[in-house]
């Protein structure tokens, strides 16, 4: 069959509602999204697959995070800028720890979709269809709020449009100066309670900067240390938007979304047969595949190779998601069987999705230790079977939220009601996301002495 953008229609897809009340007002929503400008270009789509052919290559490492699910609510100039700021400051520890540049991809400007356990959820005997994302219904619990709206979709774009353009001007307009950043973190590392461990590395990161200041080299000399690249990225989930928002690219005749930079496949939808898979393999997009429990390693391989049969470096982010007490026996045999076909993918571990708890008190949380477990041993597990572990995936708020239990701010459960902001699953504040980025470059560091090492007795 010959693929086509609406070509997943003629297969079975999950987790797309079917309850919309008035069908007929959802196709002119999607024929209307049709008309509507990209959000992203196809020359933009190629510079981070280039990047991310880096990234596979062992040459860059990919940090890619955000909301779980962007509000509707919530969306201002200030929320976009404090998440833009922890990624940046991410990025500057990474950077300086692993000697490598930091791919900087985010869970932004179109991450309003979310597939749910279950359909339906009950409250105090009355049943109502699930939250699934802000594009589709509202978080309020009652029927009208709860009843999929396909205007919602027309909102998102318009979100996810002023969100870019917040997202651009601040990357490439001073905010992302590299000594802006820098300074920015120190305050994290004073504030700290474990401030005393990320020292060491935030002074020797300070004597670098004064180095270079000192031969002249700065944002004012070097323009390029004052900005970045930011790319945004979401999950694949409502194909009749993804379906408007694909373009055919003057320049190559190549099919793009243009509604990210990077689009992936979920744990939930990666059915090699289904409408999900169908799609995205005809988008030239970089595409990120969810890998977890009961992904066995012939469906990976199949996945693969019907994703990327040119095995185009850049093309596939395989990110892992076991848990921090099923990573060492679920990911090696991925790891060693993608490394036993030659394939060209990117290792990228999603630290949360497999953490994820419910308190007594009835808050969904993610403890910050198991999240840095899983981390650590992703590391360990791919670097041992002689792979690159290039990359993480997680979520996370510049705000200072009290979500995930843990942490150097030791929230604990009973903290859990004081600033729960979350729309769908707990997230990262900046102060956890940042301790996450120190405990990655340590690790980093570790492997570069290795290789360092092993290289100096080969000689």
């Amino acid at each position: 069959m010959t693929w086509t953008p609406n070509s997943w229609r003629a297969k079975p897809a999950k987790h797309i509602p079917e309850d919309y009340p008035d069908a007929a007002a959802l196709t002119d929503v999607e024929s209307r999204l049709k008309a509507f400008p990209p959000l992203v270009f196809a020359g933009e789509v190629r510079r981070l697959k280039k990047q991310l052919a880096s990234v596979s290559a062992g040459e860059a490492f990919l940090l890619q995070g955000g909301d779980c699910a962007e509000s509707f609510k919530e969306f201002s100039a200030d929320n976009i800028r404090d998440t833009l700021r922890v990624m940046l400051q991410m990025a500057v520890v990474l950077t300086f720890a692993a000697s490598k540049p930091v791919v900087k991809v985010g869970r932004l400007a179109g991450q309003f979709g979310k597939p749910r356990s279950s359909p339906t959820e009950t409250i105090d005997g009355v049943t109502l269809p699930s939250y699934r994302g802000d594009n589709i219904n509202g978080m309020d619990f009652t029927e009208e709020s709860r009843m999929p709206n396909p205007e919602r979709l027309i909102q998102g774009y318009s979100q996810a449009a002023s969100t870019l353009n917040l997202v651009r001007a601040f990357s490439h307009g001073g905010y992302a100066d590299l000594a802006n950043v820098h300074r920015w973190m120190l305050g994290f590392v004073d504030r700290s309670p474990q401030g005393e461990r990320y020292k060491a590395l935030a002074e020797r990161i300070t004597d670098a900067l004064s180095f270079m200041e000192a031969c002249g080299v700065s944002s004012q000399t070097v323009p390029q240390m004052a900005q970045v690249d930011v790319y945004t990225s979401h999950e694949a989930l409502l194909l009749g938007f993804e379906e408007a928002m694909t373009r055919v690219d003057s320049t190559s005749g190549d099919w793009y979304d243009t509604s990210a930079h990077m689009l992936w496949i979920g744990h939930r939808t990666r059915q090699i047969d289904h409408g999900h898979v169908e799609f995205c393999k005809g988008i030239h997009n970089p595409l990120g595949i969810k890998c977890g429990p009961g992904l066995e390693t012939d469906e990976l391989l199949r996945l693969i190779e019907t994703l990327n049969p040119k095995d185009e470096p850049g093309r596939i982010t395989l990110i892992t998601r076991f848990g921090s007490e099923g990573v060492k026996e679920g990911l090696p045999p991925l790891v060693r069987a993608v490394k036993k076909s030659g394939r060209n993918v990117i290792w990228s571990c999603d630290p949360m999705h497999g953490n994820t708890l419910k308190t007594n008190s009835g808050f969904k949380t993610r403890p910050v230790d198991r999240i840095l477990s899983e981390v650590g041993q992703f590391i360990d597990v791919v670097s041992s079977e002689g792979c690159y572990p290039g990359g993480v995936h997680f979520e996370m708020t510049g705000q200072d939220v009290t979500e995930c239990i843990g942490g150097a701010q030791a929230i604990s459960e009973a903290d859990l009601s004081s600033r729960y902001h979350t729309h769908c699953d707990p997230r990262l504040n900046g102060e956890q996301a940042l301790e996450l980025a120190f405990l990655i470059a340590e690790k980093l560091q570790l492997m570069k002495q290795a290789v360092n090492a092993g290289a100096r007795q080969a000689s």
